[in-house]
């Protein structure tokens, strides 16, 4: 028998009825939002070319449909660059309030989210003291906000779990010290704050204090074979409930408040069966559980699986109106139209564009030229053509040997998706493998660009240029291969 059914026995836990009308009992509910953590192998990195922040008006678009939270990544190293000690860097510090200022202004919550994983440009934090001056410098920016929270860091793994215990601690005292007094801070545990292994790892966390008193666990969790996020395919239409249950005992024993900081699933009947049945059970246990964050919106995410981007995402249009009940109060709106209003500036040079389709006006390289509802120029001046990306966008581009502008139009990968990159003959053919999906480069129309967490758990081979492009010829070293940091079966966004 397991652990979790002994426990289960002796701490009855609220089960929601399968086909009952839902009534959210949540705080929050909301999103990720991701861009200003990618490009980790590019720091500081170049705004627009390494990195993106999230949109302002798409992050509006969400939340006129109900979310109230939203948990928005970004770079420990380019925020304060060369040690923790340090300044801040103004421009990065400065991008990072307006993002923080169009979630808040709207009333909703903006989770301050260092995505790095429990290190600093690369190396395990080891030094609390470190941290603490980190955190202190940043929680001063945000310290009259009420609807700042602060997230201790992103997914610890592979470290001592006292020195997890230890950084959670320091990261509370130094925001309470910088005079963050009012603000929830979210701590997270080692092995990828996986919610499925939360008690078998991070049981030692319960001893965090905070004079506050709101302090909330946050723990992510996707519902793959591995709970690594890396696949559309769910292992049932329940076990999202049953991959929390344990967290959810150890929750009401120790008396603490926990939050789903990530989570997800494909767009498929299996898996919006298990989200809608884990947030159900979550819902029905909101005596502890605060809400949940789906992974993720952000501008750059494209064709990814679970992109909660408006107004064309994957996960946008498969899962918005399955969360609409579980907003908080229960209050979210129908999902808005989705009718894209993508603005696109004329060049400044006048350019004949005979010969072209109709089309009012004329756009501009890597502007907009297609897609449904698009009402807006359908013409480019040459060698520009309209290339379709999906059903909601079309991109003017061109098919160039060596594309000078890689990051421009990407395929993104994930970055909780192990990345393989290989070259096979002829040279210009590249090949990569994302979990079990083998991607040909070479016969796309886009570009398979970075991918930000490039220490995850597998061997991965890093492109030193930002994308692999259609009929491309590779020159030599090109890639190279390093090793990821064998995590083993837990991760998170």
């Amino acid at each position: 028998m397991k652990a979790s059914t002994i426990i289960c026995a002796l701490l009855p836990v609220a089960l929601a009825a399968p086909n009952a009308k839902r009534a959210s009992g949540f705080v929050w509910l909301g999103s990720n939002e991701s861009g200003a953590e990618f490009g980790e192998t590019k720091l500081p990195g170049v705004l627009g070319t390494d990195y993106i922040w999230p949109s302002a008006s798409t992050i509006k678009t969400l939340h006129d449909a109900g979310m109230n939270i939203f948990r928005v990544a970004f770079r420990m190293e380019r925020l304060i660059p060369n040690q923790m000690t340090g300044t801040p860097d103004a421009t990065y510090l400065n991008d990072l309030k307006a993002t923080v200022n169009a979630i808040t202004s709207l009333g909703a919550y903006a989770v301050i989210d260092p995505h790095n994983y429990g290190r600093y440009y690369g190396n395990i934090i080891s030094s609390t003291d470190d941290f603490a001056a980190w955190w202190k410098t940043v929680a001063a920016q945000f310290a009259s906000n009420d609807h700042v929270i602060f997230d201790t860091n992103n997914e610890y793994h592979d470290m001592d779990q006292t020195l997890v215990l230890n950084l959670n601690q320091a990261a509370i005292n130094a925001i309470r010290a910088a005079g963050a007094t009012s603000q929830y801070i979210f701590v997270e545990g080692n092995s990828w704050s996986g919610a499925w292994t939360w008690t078998t790892v991070n049981d030692n966390l319960k001893a965090l204090t905070d004079p506050q008193d709101k302090i909330v666990y946050e723990m992510h969790q996707y519902l793959d074979s591995d709970g690594s996020g890396t696949s559309a395919t769910c292992v049932s239409s329940t076990i999202g409930q049953e991959r929390v249950q344990a967290a959810t005992q150890w929750l009401k024993t120790n008396g603490k408040k926990g939050i789903i900081g990530e989570f997800a699933g494909g767009a498929n009947s299996v898996c919006q069966s298990a989200v809608t049945g884990m947030l159900d059970y979550l819902s029905a246990n909101s005596d502890v559980w605060m809400g949940a964050a789906w992974w993720a919106a952000g501008p750059w995410w494209a064709d990814y699986m679970f992109s909660m981007e408006p107004p064309s995402g994957t996960g946008y249009q498969n899962y918005l109106s399955l969360l609409k009940p579980y907003f908080a109060g229960g209050s979210g709106g129908p999902p808005p139209t989705t009718t894209t209003t993508t603005t696109t500036t004329k060049p400044t040079t006048t350019t004949t564009t005979a010969g072209n389709p109709g089309g009012t006006g004329v756009a501009q390289h890597w502007g907009q030229c297609g897609g449904n509802g698009w009402q807006g120029p359908t013409t480019c001046a040459s060698p520009y053509t309209c290339q379709k990306v999906n059903d909601w966008y079309s991109q003017f581009l061109k098919r160039l040997l060596l594309n000078p502008h890689p990051q421009r139009h990407l395929i993104r990968i994930p970055h909780h998706r192990p990345l393989h990159l290989t070259q096979h003959t002829p040279p210009q053919r590249f090949f990569a493998s994302v979990g079990n999906r083998r991607l040909d480069l070479a016969h796309r129309p886009q570009l398979v660009g970075r991918h930000p967490v490039l220490q995850r758990k597998r061997r991965v081979r890093v492109p030193l240029v930002h994308g692999a492009v259609e009929d491309r010829h590779a020159a030599d070293g090109e890639f190279e291969e390093r090793a990821g940091e064998n995590s083993g079966r837990d991760r998170g966004g």
